[in-house]
């Protein structure tokens, strides 16, 4: 595959307009919670109400597009997200912090869905690929990454309220997936709501070193680098007085790196295969901890916030490609759902221990606590490399 699909390209168009929102929700997230929230420590719940949010609609999730087919599951979604920004702004006329928390439930609610693109992406190609498939899907973040804190930017005093248009601009953002759903979207055939067996038992399944190896490799991407992501900002702005200038332009530079590495990821993956890029981006999540305890100046933040970000995207990107590799068509949306359940959970609980960790602690001892997690995968690197040899020695 030399260039994405028109259906491949409507899925990027649908990804990057719909990852818009938590950007958003990042940036003014916060500085709505100061006014709302009855307590100035809960300004960031509801960025974690909407992490909390995807990681348990994951299971609804695949059961909705199970029955009904992608398609309706995807419209579904994007509804309930529109409904969503509705909410928010009604939140803010009222002065409802409650409300605002169901608002960003619903926004979370929707990116369980969003979440489920990269799969329909990789039905629609021959298996050798689909990690450009998904490469190619998560070139959206660039433009979400971009243009998300720009919606929270330009509806700050859009309809007198502060921040209010920023909901209004993302439903009519939003507004440009239904259509896309409505018109250009179609699910596959053999989509269709029909009968069909099980699968194998979970007891089968999990004797797969493969799919040990898929599933942990997207919950230490994601939780790896949520806790070292939340906890930079307030490492660098608040801890060691670097500006708000200085800590914008880390961030923006961790976003960019965890978008930009797809533009060669599918390249890598079809030389060396997911799991040597696996074991690339394990090594590059090592070097980021060396850069973040090396120092506390911007540089060592940048250094190790760039690497975080190309280390998430070769170790996400690998692990969504071996997936498919642990099921047979009648198990994939059950597996699909674990698969998203842990990684959003475990993205869930590093958005809500970060803060904890850094303040109770530092900043160095909040690192050192991302070894065990990487200490876990590569021991399950090895055991499935010696799976696999065991496999290719056995006679038939």
């Amino acid at each position: 595959m030399n260039k994405p699909s028109p259906a491949l390209w409507t899925l990027i168009a649908m990804q990057a307009l719909s990852m818009c929102a938590p950007p958003m929700v990042i940036l003014i997230g916060g500085l709505i919670g100061t006014q709302l929230a009855p307590n100035p420590q809960l300004a960031t719940l509801p960025l974690s109400v909407l992490v909390v949010a995807t990681a348990l609609s994951t299971f609804p999730t695949a059961m909705i597009m199970q029955r009904l087919g992608r398609k309706v599951g995807f419209l579904i979604g994007n509804l309930v997200s529109i409904v969503a920004c509705g909410l928010a702004i009604l939140a803010i006329y009222s002065h409802s912090f409650a409300l605002l928390l169901v608002a960003t439930a619903g926004l979370g609610f929707n990116m369980a869905f969003v979440n489920q693109f990269r799969f329909a992406a990789m039905e629609r190609v021959a298996p050798e690929d689909q990690g450009q498939a998904v490469s190619w899907l998560l070139l959206g973040g660039i433009f979400a990454a971009l243009v998300g804190p720009e919606l929270g930017a330009l509806g700050e005093s859009l309809l007198g309220a502060p921040y209010a248009g920023a909901f209004l601009l993302l439903a009519g953002v939003l507004l440009g997936v239904t259509l896309l759903i409505l018109l250009a979207f179609k699910d596959l055939p053999y989509q269709a709501p029909v009968k069909q067996s099980v699968g194998r038992p979970w007891g089968s399944l999990l004797q797969q070193p493969v799919l040990w190896l898929a599933l942990l490799a997207g919950a230490v991407s994601y939780s790896v680098m949520t806790l070292v992501m939340t906890a930079a900002p307030l490492s660098m702005h608040d801890m060691d007085q670097h500006s708000l200038q200085a800590t914008k332009t880390v961030i923006q530079a961790h976003i960019l790196a965890m978008f930009l590495p797809s533009l060669a990821t599918s390249w890598l993956i079809k030389r060396f295969g997911p799991e040597r890029l696996l074991m690339l981006g394990l090594l590059i999540y090592a070097l980021m901890i060396i850069a973040g305890l090396s120092g506390r100046g911007i540089s060592h933040y940048s250094t190790s916030l760039i690497l975080l970000g190309v280390g998430w995207n070769f170790l996400f990107v690998s692990g969504t490609t071996l997936l498919p590799r642990a099921y047979q068509d009648s198990e994939r949306f059950r597996v699909q759902a674990v698969n998203e359940f842990l990684v959003f959970g475990a993205q869930a609980l590093a958005t809500l221990g970060a803060g904890w960790l850094l303040f109770q602690f530092s900043w160095e001892v909040l690192l050192y606590a991302t070894l065990p997690a990487l200490v876990v995968l590569s021991a399950t690197q090895i055991w499935h490399r010696h799976h696999v040899k065991t496999m290719q020695v056995t006679p038939r």
